[in-house]
């Protein structure tokens, strides 16, 4: 039998690879795992969690107008964005050393470099060749940069993280999760915003009712969206701002940074995967099986390299039923049904199942509850803001089969909804739950006015599609 120097070789020290590595270790295997930049990868380094921070503190401007509603007198309030970027990066730095410091406990070698795959059952890191059983591939993706003349000078979500300066005036390019989510950081910390998008409607592939609120809650804010709008190109001004062109007959716009949100690539470029004999997709990917098994047996890849569903505890989830399959003696698929997902927009998204307009297409007939109403903070503060939610239901079986919403807390109201709609909840079963009163969340048990709208599907085995 073969002598491996690792039982597991992971290379990326992301989410779904840290949580795979310790998995595994904690199995018995002998694991290593190589990270080029930082520990945490994407997600706790430059994407959720630094970006979470700053849209709280984009918040309190609002914040700090509502107070007078309630009988607060508040003095006059000034930002830092500097103090805020050193705040973050003290924040980020502490989760990297916990990320390293649990490898540690867990047993897990942690290496510094590149590691570039030379084979089924080999991986080179800085001349180095190291030999392992199975390789796991955590290096998830990284934004993607349209070739257009000028493009150097433009900004992708990683160096938002970093800017100096706060911009004054923002050009915020793409109409994806990323693109409204900057969108609503800089205008609440006080950047005029523009957000550009080629597209009919932000948010391609959300559900339409979703996608058209959002767009009329961020226009209230302030932020300018300029649909069916193709950029041509950005040039900076000697010592002055960029000026961005777009298509047609559309004017120039002056920015102080132009933010480019339009799209992701798998990072599986100079990877060697090819050597390994492992297949990629043409956008990049890594192709996969249900257990996350590549065409190579000995190559595995989980998370946004594999382009299935990009969402952290995805990745994570991945990580753990390889760790299961490979050395917990229990062959583990990952259920991509029904996954929740949030937008931290402003107002935010939560959103579970199925798209009206993908359930057209598996159900016969779809019954649609949806409302919109003016949430309790906003009646004192004065705020025009209004609260979006929507469900989603098999008329046949009265199964909820997806619900949406968008307002304060979404997310986190989502959560749970999530786990009745992948337990098969029915609309009945929802109806007899009592609310807590007063919340936003109560409305979801206390929809009654619905749309009956024709499908295309057969309905009754069809089950929802990821988010």
């Amino acid at each position: 039998m073969p002598d491996f120097d690792y039982d597991l070789f992971v290379i990326g020290a992301g989410s779904g690879g840290l949580r795979a590595s310790r998995i595994a270790a904690g199995f018995g295997a002998r694991v290593a795992i190589a990270e080029r930049y930082r520990v945490g990868g994407t997600c706790a380094i430059r994407g959720c969690i630094p970006k979470k921070l700053l849209v709280y503190a984009s918040h309190f401007r609002e914040d700090f107008e509502d107070a007078r509603g309630y009988g607060w007198t508040v003095g006059e309030a000034t930002f830092s964005w500097r103090e805020l970027i050193a705040n973050k990066n003290k924040e980020i730095a502490r989760l990297e050393e916990l990320y390293a410091a649990m490898l540690d406990r867990s047993g897990v070698k942690l290496l510094r470099g590149e590691a570039r795959v030379v084979g089924p059952n080999s991986v080179e890191l800085d001349s180095r060749r190291i030999s392992a059983k199975y390789i796991l591939v955590a290096t998830g993706a990284m934004p993607y940069l349209p070739r257009l003349p000028g493009i150097e000078h433009a900004i992708t979500s990683n160096e938002a993280f970093e800017l100096a300066e706060l911009p004054r005036r923002v050009l915020v390019v793409g109409g994806g999760y990323i693109a409204v989510e900057f969108a609503g950081i800089f205008n609440g910390l006080g950047s005029q915003v523009t957000l550009t998008y080629r597209g009919e409607q932000i948010l391609r592939g959300f559900d339409d009712d979703v996608r058209r609120h959002l767009h009329d809650e961020l226009a209230k804010k302030g932020i300018d969206i300029l649909l069916h709008s193709a950029v041509e190109g950005t040039k900076p001004q000697a010592g002055g701002p960029l000026v961005v062109t777009f298509t047609g007959d559309r004017p120039p716009i002056e920015c102080d940074a132009a933010l480019f949100a339009t799209g992701r690539v798998p990072n599986t470029r100079e990877l060697g995967l090819e050597e390994a004999g492992a297949e990629l997709g043409e956008g990049g990917e890594v192709i996969v099986d249900r257990y996350s098994c590549s065409t190579a047996p000995s190559v595995y890849a989980i998370g946004d390299v594999t382009d299935r569903i990009n969402l952290t505890p995805v990745a994570i989830r991945e990580g753990q039923a390889v760790a299961n399959t490979l050395f917990g003696g229990k062959p583990t698929p990952v259920d991509h049904m029904d996954v929740p997902t949030a937008i931290f927009s402003q107002p935010p998204i939560g959103t579970v199942g199925m798209t009206e307009a993908e359930a057209k297409g598996e159900f016969a007939e779809l019954e649609i509850y949806r409302a919109t109403f003016r949430p309790l903070k906003a009646t004192l503060s004065g705020r025009d803001e209004r609260v979006l939610m929507k469900l989603v239901v098999d008329a046949a079986t009265q199964r909820v089969v997806g619900a949406h919403m968008v307002g304060v807390d979404a997310p986190e109201i989502i959560q749970g909804v999530a786990i009745a709609v992948k337990a098969g909840l029915t609309k009945a079963q929802l109806d007899a739950t009592v609310g807590i009163h007063p919340t936003a969340g109560e409305e979801f048990v206390t929809l009654r006015e619905k749309t009956v709208v024709k499908g295309r599907g057969r309905g009754a085995t069809a089950r929802a599609r990821p988010v």
